[in-house]
């Protein structure tokens, strides 16, 4: 019995545990190394066995337990690493957040409170880019949701920034959480930006990047962030921030570019 789970284990596809965490794959990797000790065991008892080995079961059995142990280990290095980037990405936001307050007239910095873990809360799950019509990695949309959106969208298009900055924030309250957020607080700021509101399209290009980090709109959330940064007169913090596009979205060309282009613009060094 204890051969035949020790051997269905280690031949089980990763891709089953894709929708684990760490700790639960540790958890499992204890159970089979418990199992992989009792099997040991009862190989190594005196009088007649009543396993009925396969040719080389003791060294596959071997090599299964050294190979758990380096998994066991690296799994907690990897755990170890993904705390320290997300309390780390915490503290940059929490930041940023901050010195929007200061800019800010009347803004409480007080009330802003502890900014939370990044990946700390479940994210919407990536959709597309705006135009033509957003798509949404399969996940289904509300009525009216996309219909909505993409109004919003034309009216940003076609340059009428108030409307575009007034649907795409009924939108939001609409459909709050939805798989369109990210993108519409994206576009939210940018029809902000197109009235000349900067420092609260910053806000809108934060919340996007602080509550959507794996989001497709992720990158353009962090360029445009940067950018309205050094338009506000927080150069420093904007070079800052224009700099993690590319670490962060290394496989996002036109988002490095518009980023790379920016710190060119606020002569970052």
């Amino acid at each position: 019995m204890s051969l035949a789970l020790v051997l269905a284990l280690s031949a089980a596809p990763v891709t089953a545990q894709t929708e684990q965490t760490l700790a639960d794959i540790r958890q499992d990797m204890s159970v089979l190394f418990v199992e992989l000790q009792k099997l040991k065991r009862e190989l190594s008892t005196t009088g007649a066995s009543t396993v009925a080995l396969p040719p080389g079961a003791l060294d596959r059995i071997n090599a299964i337990e050294a190979e758990l142990q380096r998994l066991t280990a690296k799994t907690e290095e990897l755990d170890f690493r993904v705390s320290q980037v997300a309390e780390d990405g915490a503290r940059r936001l929490g930041d940023l957040e901050f010195r929007l307050c200061e800019l800010e007239a009347g803004c409480d910095i007080g009330a802003l409170g502890k900014s939370p873990t990044l990946g700390g809360a479940a994210s919407a799950p990536a959709p597309a880019t705006p135009q033509p019509a957003p798509a949404t990695g399969g996940t289904e949309l509300a009525v009216g949701e996309e219909t909505d959106f993409r109004r919003a969208g034309e009216a940003l298009a076609q340059g009428d920034f108030q409307s575009a900055a007034d649907q795409f924030a009924a939108f939001r309250q609409t459909y709050p959480g939805g798989p369109l957020e990210a993108q519409a607080l994206v576009a939210e700021g940018r029809a902000l930006e197109g009235l000349g509101d900067t420092r609260e399209a910053a806000r809108r290009y934060l919340e996007a990047y602080a509550g959507y980090p794996d989001d497709s709109a992720g990158p353009e959330a962090l360029w445009r962030l940067g950018a309205a940064l050094g338009d506000l007169g927080n150069v420093a913090e904007a070079c800052v921030t224009l700099s993690e596009v590319a670490g962060r979205y290394p496989g996002s060309g036109d988002a490095i570019a518009q980023a790379d282009a920016a710190k060119a613009r606020f002569n970052c060094q």
